[in-house]
């Protein structure tokens, strides 16, 4: 299952979400998930509105009971990226514009 969106922002998808998603492609009730899982109806309606979260275990147990599967990767961390930005531009000043630079955000 994948879920895109626009290159300049990508949203954070929480479990219940993914839950609901692909219990909905699979054109099933929360009663027919509860069945096919094992999982009580009640307890899949607090993760699909994320009023608790699932192991990923859990997780990954429930969108394969709707026939979907999970597909992870590891991506750098958005604040990470950022820090990365800043410290090239820093880098790419003299001594001497760092240490204004330095200066400047003291006296703020």
């Amino acid at each position: 299952m994948r879920f895109t969106a626009t290159p300049a922002r990508i949203e954070p998808v929480t479990s219940g979400t993914l839950i609901r998603e692909a219990r909905l492609r699979a054109g099933l009730s929360q009663g027919e998930l509860s069945e096919r899982s094992g999982k009580d109806r009640a307890q899949i309606a607090r993760w699909e509105r994320d009023v608790v979260q699932p192991s990923f275990e859990t997780l990954r147990d429930l969108v394969r009971a709707c026939r979907f599967d999970l597909e992870l990767a590891l991506v750098p961390y958005e604040a990470d990226r950022q820090q990365d930005t800043r410290l090239r531009k820093t880098l790419e000043r003299s001594p001497q514009e760092r240490v204004q630079a330095m200066l400047r955000a003291r006296r703020r």
